[in-house]
């Protein structure tokens, strides 16, 4: 009865989307009692049929834990790192920038999903590492019972497809940026229960694609530890390398000619030890201004009132990091937005605003616009044979040049880091060939990621197919 009505509805109003159903089954799976249309979508409807014509069990039947943890205390002298969703990514877990504290340990092979947040709601990784990490709360973690017939990493795969993220887009809740889904939504999940030995395949390619990015990992430390060897710095501790010794006083004392009258600031935060001595480093080399060396350009801030659901991705800062650009949830018009520049293969972003001092160096071609908070830096045609683009983006990702970008950069709420201060940032230039070398280990180490990447798609679509042929 219900579906008749349904298509008769449909019929006579082709131009709304129409579901009719019984009061009892809309109450199914739906422990907030919603009757919202979103909670109702034709899509997701046609999704969750096809996952009951398979052979499916509700996660609640599956999962010993489903849980946030408390939230942990941030110590700087612990050696636990405390993931936030920031650091949680489909394709890695960016543990390395993670700060440190004290919370509960997460158990190996735990599924870890982001519920809050527009922009990292639905992010979901397992626990592979090879050391104890925690977390914040607003990360979901999950582990599966192991009396089901169900691996943790098809769990986590069948999560990131679209049969995974309709659940995640039906069941949360919020607006204004203050999403969130909760661990009993994740109970009514429907997930595929598929024979053992289809799990096995998935899990096999999400394990060598964690290899790859571990590989990966290593051989851009290899580039890292070679450029901080050869400038003279402890590549285990660079900082230490320069900073003063421990009990000796932090102290500068310069004339008005050489602090307030050629700086413009007379902050004593500005004259730390630290900035002077990596200067002495650099200039220990031969060096450059960044300025002298690139060719900069801004993009654009078109403002929320141009973002649309389609059209040219946009990226902001939080889809960027020193490893690559994440999909965006924003697009700008095709049309109005088509002459603006997009970064070409080799160009480096670099980022001003926000998070600064991230740079990365574009692979090919962007079919993509940046904010105004990402600079699009280009080397000059006279300087090609002097400085390669990956040696200089992992320059503007080191120490050499964080310190810079701390000394220059302002804003009390939001970091601010203003182009004409960036011009100024040194840059060392080591002999070509040591350039060469640390250009190929970065080649090879981002070569890796994109077949880490590729695998992870692999399983992705090979789930996708599966459900989709029953």
């Amino acid at each position: 009865m219900a579906l008749q009505l349904n298509q008769e509805l449909q019929n006579k109003y082709p131009h709304l989307e129409i579901s009719v159903l019984k009061y009892s089954d809309a109450m199914k799976d739906n422990d907030s009692k919603r009757i919202d249309s979103e909670f109702f979508k034709k899509e997701y409807l046609n999704f969750k049929n096809l996952l009951i014509n398979i052979q499916s069990e509700y996660l609640k039947n599956i999962a010993k834990f489903n849980k946030r943890y408390p939230q942990p205390t941030y110590d700087e002298n612990s050696n636990i790192k405390v993931i936030n969703s920031q650091y949680i990514r489909n394709e890695f877990i960016d543990y390395e920038n993670a700060k440190t504290g004290y919370g509960k340990i997460v158990p190996r092979e735990a599924v870890l999903v982001n519920s809050t947040g527009v922009g990292t709601l639905g992010r979901v990784n397992i626990n592979l590492l090879n050391f104890d990490f925690s977390l914040d709360n607003h990360i979901n973690v999950i582990v599966v019972d192991k009396r089901i017939d169900i691996l943790p990493c098809f769990l986590m795969i069948f999560l990131q497809t679209k049969f995974g993220q309709f659940q995640i887009e039906k069941y949360h809740s919020g607006s204004s940026g203050q999403i969130e889904i909760y661990p009993k939504d994740f109970d009514n999940f429907l997930i595929p229960l598929f024979p053992l030995e289809f799990q096995q395949q998935i899990e096999q390619m999400v394990r060598e694609s964690h290899a790859c990015l571990e590989q990966s990992k290593d051989l851009y430390r290899e580039a890292e530890v070679l450029l901080y060897r050869e400038l003279g710095l402890d590549p285990e501790n660079p900082l230490a390398s320069i900073e003063p010794h421990s009990g000796s006083l932090n102290i500068s004392v310069r004339p008005l000619s050489q602090s307030l009258n050629a700086t413009g600031r007379l902050d004593s935060e500005y004259y730390q030890q630290k900035y002077d001595e990596i200067e002495r480093v650099i200039k220990s080399q031969k060096f450059a201004k960044l300025s002298d060396l690139v060719n900069m350009q801004k993009s654009i801030e078109p403002g929320s009132e141009a973002y649309q659901e389609n059209g040219i991705p946009f990226i902001r800062v939080s889809n960027f990091n020193k490893f690559g650009i994440s999909d965006t949830d924003i697009f700008l018009d095709f049309a109005e937005f088509s002459q603006t520049i997009k970064p070409k293969k080799e160009t480096i972003l670099l980022s001003k605003d926000g998070s600064i001092g991230i740079a990365y160096c574009v692979k090919d071609d962007g079919n993509f616009i940046t904010s105004s908070a990402l600079l699009h830096l280009n080397i000059k045609r006279e300087k090609q044979r002097e400085i390669l683009p990956e040696y200089l983006t992992l320059i503007l990702n080191s120490i050499l040049v964080k310190l810079q970008a701390e000394r220059d950069s302002g804003g009390s709420i939001i970091a601010h880091w203003r182009i004409s201060e960036i011009e100024q940032i040194l840059i060392p230039i080591l002999d070509i060939s040591i350039q060469e070398k640390i250009e190929n280990l970065i080649k090879q180490s981002f070569t890796l990621r994109q077949k880490e990447s590729e695998l992870l798609q692999t399983a992705k679509q090979s789930v996708e197919t599966a459900i989709e042929k029953g």
